[in-house]
């Protein structure tokens, strides 16, 4: 550990989540001291042991209550906001969380002095039919009206073990004969590492990033979704049937889908699926990207056999994903 760091405070918005308990980790082994700032603190429990005694610990703050955003990033040196939302659910909604609350977060961290890092996503679009995408667009445009100098992230899907993409789908093929493929499944992802995103949120405090930049991250492959489904099934050591789904037929299922406790797919990310989640060209050429970063991006073949095992039909004792 980088003793000489370990006074150094951050403030992590969101970071019990996927994402957040893999920043956790990365910035706990620099030396920061993090206070892990979430709605309840008491489900942030698990991620002390990924730090030394009195290291990491949890604080309430609730993005739609600004005097709780400001409360918990009082004396901290950075601010990384990683508070983001798949689907809407009660006051849980996108506008609200991620465009409010990030110019919430934005503006605590401007009155702290603090350095800000901000987690969005590639697809953030103000004139998208998404209103994902918009408020992404919108708490972007928050955090930099609130503090210019602040390093924002975009990461195309995220990949590792906790991830809803690769589980959901290797879940859904334990039972379904069939898969879909939402528009027929020519919709091209650049899926990057959760570990990368970590060692990007790092480097980013550790001014490797340039100040006021936006950097998009992604992978070192381009695959659509049905090259994604069918490494997905090769690892999982399974056969199904794959199914193209035009955009209107995915937006009619959605329609009741969405009504779930925790829905299967929503008429939003039906929208976003519609366009490609891929580094830009302008981002590659000028080198706002994990190799910018000095991070070289980890390929889902390393990574995936180490936690999709699970759902192959005699587990981990399975000889072969194929």
């Amino acid at each position: 550990m980088a003793q000489a760091a370990i006074d150094r405070l951050v403030t992590i918005y969101g970071g019990s989540g996927f994402v957040g308990r893999h920043v956790v980790r990365a910035l706990a082994k620099g030396g920061w001291r993090i206070r892990v700032a979430v709605r309840r603190p008491d489900l942030a429990y698990h991620l002390q042991p990924l730090g030394t005694v009195g290291q990491i610990h949890a604080v309430q703050a609730n993005l739609r209550f600004p005097d709780s955003v400001a409360r918990a990033a009082e004396g901290a040196e950075a601010i990384v906001n990683l508070v983001g939302i798949l689907y809407e659910t009660g006051r849980q909604r996108f506008q609200a969380v991620q465009a409010e609350g990030a110019g919430a977060v934005a503006r605590a961290a401007a009155e702290a002095d603090a350095r800000l890092v901000h987690i969005s996503a590639i697809g953030a679009d103000a004139s998208s039919r998404s209103g994902y995408a918009r408020s992404k667009a919108a708490g972007e445009t928050a955090a930099r009206a609130a503090v210019p100098q602040a390093v924002i992230l975009r990461p195309s899907i995220v990949f590792g073990p906790e991830d809803d993409f690769f589980n959901r789908f290797a879940a859904m093929a334990r039972f379904s004969p069939a898969l879909p493929l939402i528009g027929g499944g020519r919709t091209r992802f650049q899926p990057v590492f959760v570990g990368d995103v970590a060692a990007a949120v790092a480097a980013s405090l550790e001014g490797r990033a340039r100040a006021g930049v936006t950097y998009e991250l992604g992978g070192p492959a381009v695959k659509t979704f049905r090259e994604l489904m069918q490494l997905m099934l090769h690892e999982i050591g399974r056969e199904r049937l794959l199914v193209p789904v035009p955009f209107a037929i995915a937006r009619l299922q959605a329609l009741f889908l969405e009504f779930l406790p925790k829905p299967l797919l929503t008429r939003d990310q039906v929208r976003l699926l519609e366009r490609d989640n891929v580094v830009s060209e302008a981002a590659e050429r000028e080198g706002r990207t994990l190799k910018g970063l000095g991070i070289t991006p980890t390929a889902l073949e390393t990574e995936l056999p180490a936690y999709l095992w699970r759902f192959r039909k005699a587990g981990q004792f399975s000889r072969t994903a194929a």
